[in-house]
């Protein structure tokens, strides 16, 4: 099983560090589905998991002057706060509470938002680009608030099922600043802007007893090595292939555990 795990992070990490997506939905379908986890466990293990592999990754691309600070730290304003109030809130719920099944249906909704964001991803640049295209690349109050704002929804979101992160992450960054950044450039800002609230998020559940530490470790033996892979190849693989690659292997494994969790009648 430690080899499995290896390569299932050896993977992951690989398509992290190239895309910038898919890692927290990845990992949690396989720890509910293969490793049978907890549900709560899977959260902090998983967070755990993205922040440490994406951090791989983001030091080859601040390397390469592709991160933008200025819109990273606007988008940890909201995030991070957000993450906080998760955390309290969930340290406030009972054993029982955290357990049931409620929270894996909030982990395949997530997860089923996170393929379609995916899916929709190059649709959502054209008309990003129409919107905004008149405006310019410089930061606006307006853009702003909106970062902040959104920054907060995806810093509850992660904190409470671990998915989204990568996906909605870039979403985020493509509505909002399509004429301000590259492809790469926001491939590379989002990598950055997880990696503190993955850090922060899975701090807390280390704290809610949320992490299952030989798990996490076994991934990551792998993980480290595929995301600085996958960054070093960032620029010669085309994205839309290994997104609609990626996007198909999340519904195959999602739609079940959507499936899974319903209520029987």
């Amino acid at each position: 099983m430690d080899w499995l795990l290896i390569s299932i992070g050896l993977f992951t990490g690989f398509l992290i560090g190239l895309t910038g997506i898919g890692g927290g939905a990845m990992i949690s379908l396989i720890l509910l589905f293969l490793i049978k986890i907890p549900a709560n466990a899977t959260v902090g293990t998983a967070l755990l998991f993205a922040a440490i592999t994406k951090f791989a990754a983001v030091r080859i691309y601040h390397n390469q002057k592709l991160i933008d600070w200025t819109v990273v730290s606007i988008m940890w304003i909201g995030s991070l706060s957000a993450s906080v109030v998760t955390i309290i809130w969930l340290s406030s719920l009972s054993t029982t509470v955290k357990d049931i099944s409620s929270i894996k249906q909030i982990i395949a909704g997530a997860i089923l938002v996170a393929i379609m964001s995916l899916f929709l991803q190059p649709t959502i640049q054209i008309l990003s680009e129409r919107r905004f295209i008149g405006s310019g690349p410089e930061l606006m109050w307006s853009r702003i608030f909106l970062t902040i704002m959104a920054g907060a929804a995806l810093g509850m979101l992660v904190t409470l099922t671990s998915v989204g992160l990568g996906a909605l992450g870039l979403i985020i960054l493509t509505q909002l600043y399509p004429t301000r950044m590259t492809p790469p450039s926001l491939v590379a800002t989002n990598l950055a802007h997880a990696i503190p609230l993955a850090l922060f998020a899975g701090s807390g559940h280390i704290f809610l007893g949320n992490v299952n530490f030989s798990t996490l470790f076994s991934l990551l033996l792998g993980s480290i090595l595929g995301a600085t892979l996958g960054a070093l190849l960032a620029s010669a693989i085309p994205h839309p292939s290994l997104r609609t690659i990626l996007s198909a292997t999340l519904w195959i494994f999602g739609l079940p555990l959507w499936w899974s969790i319903l209520p029987s009648t």
